[in-house]
């Protein structure tokens, strides 16, 4: 009998602690094999890569490791024979299979990555292309810049490795020889269908636009191949165009010179602001005028043309509603404009010009109150008119007060200077008239 309670004790013992041990492993915490764990971050690998020294690592963690400089393996510190690195496909695989052995525990399997482009595939391709172009082989050339795009839209690492073996050159080249084709037979419509898609190729690349690439684009056939399309091409074509020609003239007095020389591009210009495409075109636009009223050594015949197209009523109309950084763009193109003597006259005629400007005092930035004190202190200063004409109107909406505001606040030095010497002009009409308060000014208060 005792020996009977003795074995349902002791079989009642080992149930409780089989149970136990049954919940002991059910809370255990899954752990990660060591060779699988990218050696720099020590999270599990989801692209898995080997380098010439035959240890792996994660292709992001290995990447960022190179582009940070180095050539060496972060374990062995040995020197790399070859920066690319090769997928290590069987570590990957046996990754893959672990997660579905322990997806139980909340573990998602890693999908297989795509094999991302190599310098040596960036080249061939390169290759074919520039022999297609040269050629003259339209249909190639579109197969292949189809296929740049879209390998470049897989992944930023492919665009970079695109960018780095001199795919916006290739791609600038081609369009110069085709731009000069075109320019040889007198009509852009023949190759008109791959100079827009390589001119949407090089969208994307435009921040790594090197000097080769913008020598090719800023080449005389290229501009007037620009010009054309921004002319007569598609919206899309309007757009990628003028972002073009954006890119090519900043900073570059020579090609602004040789832009401005064009004919139609002007027109296509103040087209591009008055029939707006999408509000990226109309401050690229805005930026290309700026560049040819400021920059280039014939910006008084710029101005004047300008001028004579509707470019200062346009402008005024713009920034009545616009968001901040078409106002500032508007502003400094017609801070040039109103530099010569028809674009004043064109904004003493025009009855928005003292309330708009006064209204973007203080109201958009600060860019954009020094392009305003500006082009009243050049109206102001060049006003012939015995009633005062925009000194006066520019009282009457309260300019007075806010150009002393300005002057509590701070602002540069040119800009203090020129509000003093308007303030000056304005004191001789403010006698005679009683100024209107703008805004509420309770809110400001000086920065100290």
């Amino acid at each position: 009998m005792i020996s009977s309670w003795r074995k349902r004790r002791a079989g009642r013992k080992a149930a409780k602690q089989q149970q136990h041990g049954e919940d002991d492993m059910g809370m255990m915490e899954l752990t990660t094999p060591n060779h699988f764990r990218c050696p720099i971050s020590l999270d599990l690998m989801k692209d898995p890569v080997t380098l010439s020294t035959g240890i792996t690592y994660d292709r992001e963690s290995i990447e960022t490791w190179m582009e940070a400089g180095n050539r060496t393996c972060p374990i062995t510190n040995q020197e790399l024979k070859s920066p690319e690195p090769i997928p290590n496909h069987t570590i990957r695989k046996m990754i893959q299979d672990w997660c579905v052995e322990n997806r139980s525990f909340g573990i998602e399997r890693i999908p297989t990555p795509r094999i991302p482009l190599s310098s040596v595939e960036v080249k061939e391709m390169l290759y074919k292309f520039r022999t297609a172009y040269r050629r003259g082989d339209e249909g190639a050339c579109r197969e292949f810049v189809t296929k740049m795009k879209s390998k470049g839209k897989e992944s930023d690492r492919n665009k970079r490795c695109l960018v780095a073996n001199g795919a916006a050159a290739v791609l600038s080249a081609a369009f110069e020889a085709f731009s000069s084709r075109s320019s040889a037979s007198a009509s852009f419509d023949k190759y008109v269908l791959v100079l827009e898609d390589i001119l949407t190729a090089l969208r994307w690349i435009f921040p790594q636009l090197d000097g080769e690439a913008k020598s090719y684009l800023g080449s005389a056939a290229s501009l007037n191949c620009l010009v054309w399309l921004l002319k007569s091409g598609d919206l899309s074509a309007r757009g990628n165009a003028v972002s073009t020609l954006k890119e090519l003239v900043s900073g570059d007095k020579r090609k602004v010179d040789a832009l401005a020389e064009i004919q139609g591009v002007k027109e296509a210009l103040v087209k591009l602001v008055r029939e707006p495409i999408c509000p990226t075109a109309t401050k690229t636009s805005l930026m290309v005028i700026y560049y040819m009223v400021s920059s280039s050594s014939s910006n008084e015949d710029s101005k004047l043309r300008f001028s004579e197209m509707g470019m200062v009523e346009l402008l005024l109309e713009l920034l009545v509603e616009s968001e901040k950084s078409v106002c500032e763009k508007a502003l400094g193109v017609l801070d040039s404009i109103c530099g010569c003597d028809q674009g004043r006259e064109k904004a003493y005629a025009d009855a928005l010009t003292a309330p708009v400007l006064v209204k973007k005092l203080l109201r958009v930035s600060d860019l954009a109150t020094e392009f305003s004190v500006s082009i009243l202190w050049k109206l102001g200063k060049n006003e012939k008119r015995e009633d005062g004409g925009v000194l006066v109107e520019a009282l009457q909406v309260g300019a007075f007060q806010k150009l002393l505001l300005l002057l509590q606040v701070g602002c540069s030095d040119r800009t203090k200077e020129k509000a003093t010497e308007l303030l000056k002009l304005l004191n001789i009409h403010r006698e005679r008239l009683e100024c209107i308060d703008s805004m509420d000014f309770k809110d400001l208060k000086r920065p100290f």
